[in-house]
């Protein structure tokens, strides 16, 4: 099996002309996906498992959500994995709206789902990470697993250091998070880890309306978007 690319950049010296050759590889991966996604207007991008069914509360939340959303004029992007994205996906397309994945080519699972308009297969976690916040007007956040975490927690971090400003960050599923945010507001606040108090860093709701009003007072929509290419 073809060793990915992750992998293989990761393992560590390997010499100038393979470095020079890498870095080329990943400058065309951003501007392939630079050129695709310039023209989205207004995009949500809805985070969660890729792992769990269809009938799964999460992905039932999630289908409402990516529909919410486009009904308002929002683009939904996605991972553009079955699971919880999956149902965002499909949620925007019944809707009418408009519907990205940004998916990445992994060994034995991520397999883009059917739902969407524009599909974008990446090589490198880094890079589709960087599209999805640089294409992004806010984050949704629905259960899921480590890859969830590691975007709610960068997410914060780019928030908390100044690198985002004015990005509605929405977690969805409290009971789901409950543990999550009792160990930052328990544990990291006290200890002066962390600059602020979450909750004023992300917004907390189970309801698809809220999350909908919440994203919509930091978020302009154009009624005139740049034609997609």
């Amino acid at each position: 099996m073809r060793k990915q690319h992750d992998a293989s950049l990761l393992e560590g010296a390997q010499g100038h002309f393979h470095d020079l050759v890498r870095s080329v590889q990943i400058g065309f991966e951003f501007l392939r996906g630079f050129r695709a996604l310039r023209g989205l207007g207004p995009t949500v991008t809805v985070f969660g498992s890729a792992r769990f069914a269809q009938d799964h509360p999460a992905c039932i939340l999630a289908r409402t959500v990516g529909a919410e959303l486009a009904r308002a004029g929002f683009t939904v992007m996605t991972g553009g994995g079955p699971g919880v994205m999956e149902a965002a996906n499909r949620g925007a397309r019944d809707a009418g709206g408009y519907s990205v994945g940004c998916n990445i080519e992994l060994p034995n699972e991520q397999v883009a789902n059917p739902y969407l308009d524009l599909q974008l297969d990446f090589e490198h976690f880094f890079v589709r990470k960087v599209m999805l916040v640089k294409y992004s007007s806010a984050f949704v956040i629905l259960p899921g697993g480590f890859g969830t975490l590691d975007e709610i927690f960068e997410t914060l971090n780019l928030i908390e250091t100044n690198k985002i400003e004015r990005f509605p960050l929405v977690v969805m599923g409290q009971d789901y998070w409950q543990d999550m945010r009792e160990f930052v507001e328990q544990v990291l606040e006290p200890a002066g880890a962390i600059a602020e108090p979450v909750a004023q860093r992300a917004y907390w709701t189970d309801s698809s309306e809220a999350m909908l009003q919440h994203i919509c007072e930091f978020v302009a929509l154009n009624p005139h978007p740049e034609v997609r290419t």
